[in-house]
């Protein structure tokens, strides 16, 4: 296992105390509450780099929206394994500088982006009669969660870039929380605000052109405008997620 040159000497120390722990597991997924007392004192980096000593690369599930805040996921995911799958949930309603925004990311740490698409005749219908005026969630069901549903059947854990301090639901997630059959394993949950501007400003990675224009979260077309942090998805609505993440407290 190379531990990146970058990673703090305290957490390259714990790191090689944990692996063996992990091998006596024998490939059988640990127990959450055993995870987040082992991952919870550690850094991003080193938690993502521990990752794979307790899971195989095939088992580790990774999305990204390639929105506002995902560079700094997708760049030390890139340190940690950089063969590592990252699927990107194409709704075919995604703004354009967002797909330009993908591909400039995937040159730069050369990351290896599965698309995953809608069933083409469900996504045809919703278009077509606009769910995402009257009907955003079962819009994003058919567009986001489904098309995701068999993939996550094929893995034991998901990666994810969600931060406590977006939304009310995200402030009580740990770093590792089980949401159905799968694992979700939240990296950068405990970082705060200034912490998180701090480190992808120290690293000097891009942002997103929208992001720039003062949109604080980016999703579809439709369903964002500009404002701070996530005001701007699904305006009046009430919906603050799209139905990936709090599946979770719903049992799915």
């Amino acid at each position: 296992m190379i531990i990146p040159t970058v990673m703090d000497p305290i957490d390259t120390f714990v790191i090689k105390e944990k692996v063996n722990q992990a091998r006596s597991f024998g490939g059988q997924t640990p127990d959450p509450a055993f995870l987040n007392e082992v991952f919870t004192p550690l850094s991003a980096l080193a938690r993502l780099h521990l990752l794979y000593a307790f899971f195989k690369k095939e088992e580790v599930l990774v999305t990204s929206s390639f929105g506002a805040n995902s560079a700094f996921l997708l760049y030390l995911i890139s340190l940690t394994n950089s063969s590592q799958p990252i699927h990107f949930i194409d709704t075919t309603h995604h703004f354009p500088e967002t797909l330009e925004y993908k591909k400039r990311l995937m040159k730069r740490f050369h990351l290896n982006v599965i698309d995953v698409l809608p069933d083409p005749e469900q996504n045809a219908v919703a278009s077509s009669e606009e769910w995402w005026k009257d009907q955003p969630k079962a819009c994003c069901a058919i567009n986001k969660v489904a098309p995701l549903e068999p993939i996550k059947a094929r893995h034991k854990v998901w990666i994810s870039g969600l931060m406590a301090f977006q939304t009310p639901f995200r402030a009580n997630l740990k770093v590792f929380e089980q949401q159905g059959s799968i694992l979700k394993f939240h990296p950068l949950i405990d970082y705060s605000e200034a912490q998180f501007e701090q480190e992808r400003e120290d690293v000097g990675l891009p942002r997103h052109p929208l992001e720039l224009q003062g949109y604080g979260s980016i999703g579809c077309v439709h369903c964002t405008v500009k404002g701070e942090g996530r005001s701007g998805r699904w305006s009046g609505t009430g919906q603050t997620e799209c139905g990936l993440h709090p599946g979770f407290f719903e049992g799915k």
